[in-house]
């Protein structure tokens, strides 16, 4: 075979790529392999090159299945070899290229790191060089309810611009900040040329207002160029934002500047897009329709099996960690039944999770002292301590408070005779959660929302029902808001 041959080489990796896409490989180790750029071949192997480390890393798990692919697309033994390197352009052909002696045959380039020169330093970019973090992609416990946020996480830390901006949405404690200083701690190990920036809304909010007090001396025009010069720019917790007009529009020019160059943006919030522009915030329709124009995706509340298995990760980490530090006090044994109990008892905020298994250690370890063994009872102790039974006696007026706070109305609207859309969805999650929550009688529920019918008071749960089992947004929104009442 002719290792010059780059066309052959690319027709080779399709098929590979459409071989293995038939199988059930994940969607994002496909997204990864198409990353890849064919590079050259020769008798025994095909060279692809990758930008990316972690495409590098990853596509390495599965090398005997692209060697399985290369052979049967081949039709002899053929062994796929993913270097790290920048893949070349591909060259036009001229329309009419005159007739030449062909060249002899030239070994192919070595693969190659692109070279930049060192960024400018930005003080927008923390020194995370020397900084071990614990909130890193291998430390995430994955789950049907933040598989879909992982995955975006990990292509956006990759470098893939398909999530742009990529919106992480869900209650506090479920994640969402591990995942987005997971995407930093990345991109500073592994491609720290890439200039990124993590930042709660309240530091953008202090970065502008001093910005701002200071506009004579040049502060607002420098910080405008140092945020227009970050490759990655996170923002967390984003509806901390929704009352500074003044902000909000620094971060809508900054939106708008980073995305029309070809940054990347990603943000987290406890709620949606469309939700942040709800009751007296000032995020308007332009910007909340910006902020959900790329991926937007949940992070859900776990389920007993995603419990169980942070419970499990939690405890032996913990438990290697104590060893490795030689921190007294916690490297000690919990039964796999107790354990399994303690995700029958747990909440659903993952950072109380592993306070409370850390508690439940610290418990083992004394017991073990005394010579005795962690018992049932004691982690129903520890559970009692963490979430208090009486944080779960639900009423009316607890309901109503918590869908008034979500939505941005007040009480009268709520329980009101007006039917306006932006009244009515709340009103029949507020009568949902009542049903669901509480003891009440349909006529008694009627009489807690302005003296509404039987009739009228089972039409909106039968909108509600009907609404979770076709709108996937409208299922997170209620489900948030009742976590919210029972924590």
């Amino acid at each position: 075979m002719d290792t010059t041959n780059e066309s052959d080489a690319e027709a080779l990796w399709d098929d590979i790529i459409a071989t293995l896409e038939a199988g059930d490989l994940p969607a994002s180790t496909t997204a990864m392999l198409k990353s890849c750029k064919a590079s050259s071949m020769d008798d025994e192997s095909l060279h692809v090159l990758t930008t990316s480390r972690f495409v590098q890393r990853t596509l390495a798990r599965i090398a005997q299945d692209l060697d399985d692919a290369a052979t049967d697309a081949a039709f002899t033994q053929m062994s796929v070899v993913v270097e790290l390197g920048r893949a070349e352009p591909k060259r036009q052909r001229p329309e009419r290229a005159p007739m030449r002696p062909a060249p002899a045959p030239v070994p192919p380039p070595e693969a190659t790191v692109e070279k930049r020169a060192a960024p400018e330093p930005n003080p927008l970019v923390e020194d995370l060089s020397d900084v071990g973090s614990t909130l890193t992609f291998d430390r995430f416990v994955e789950g049907p309810q933040n598989k879909f946020a992982l995955d975006a996480a990990k292509q956006v830390a990759n470098g893939s611009r398909n999530y742009n901006p990529l919106f992480i949405y869900g209650k506090s404690g479920l994640g969402k900040t591990h995942l987005l200083r997971a995407i930093q701690n990345y991109i500073a190990q592994n491609d720290p040329e890439r200039l990124c920036a993590y930042r709660v809304a309240t530091d953008f909010i202090d970065d502008y207002t001093k910005a701002m007090k200071n506009a004579r001396t040049g502060a607002a025009e420098a910080l405008a160029a140092n945020y227009h010069a970050i490759d990655v720019l996170i923002i967390d917790d984003i509806q901390l934002m929704s009352t500074a007009a003044g902000t909000i529009g620094f971060f809508y020019d900054t939106f708008n500047y980073l995305i029309n160059h070809g940054k990347q943006i990603v943000l987290a919030a406890d709620r949606t897009p469309s939700e942040l522009g709800m009751g007296q915030s000032r995020f308007d329709e332009r910007v909340t329709s910006r902020l959900d124009s790329g991926m937007t995706v949940s992070i859900q509340v776990p389920d007993y099996e995603l419990k169980l298995q942070l419970i499990d990760a939690f405890y032996e980490r913990m438990r290697a960690d104590a060893r490795e530090q030689r921190v007294p006090g916690i490297d000690a044994h919990i039964d796999e039944s107790l354990r399994r109990r303690m995700a029958e008892l747990a909440g659903t905020n993952i950072r109380v999770i592993e306070g409370y298994v850390q508690s439940c250690l610290m418990l083992a370890y004394q017991r073990e002292a005394a010579g005795e063994h962690l018992t049932e009872e004691d982690v129903v102790s520890a559970a009692e301590q963490k979430w208090p039974s009486g944080q779960r006696r639900v009423t009316v007026d607890k309901i109503q408070e918590a869908v008034e706070r979500s939505y941005g109305i007040d009480h009268a609207q709520l329980v009101g005779a007006k039917r306006n859309k932006e009244l009515m969805e709340p009103r029949h999650i507020a009568i949902w959660l009542t049903r669901e929550l509480t003891d009440n009688t349909l006529a008694d529920i009627g009489k807690h929302f302005g003296g509404r019918t039987h009739a009228t008071v089972k039409h909106s749960i039968g909108v509600i029902e009907e609404g979770m089992r076709e709108d996937r947004v409208l299922q997170d929104r209620v489900a948030r808001i009742r976590d919210q009442i029972l924590e």
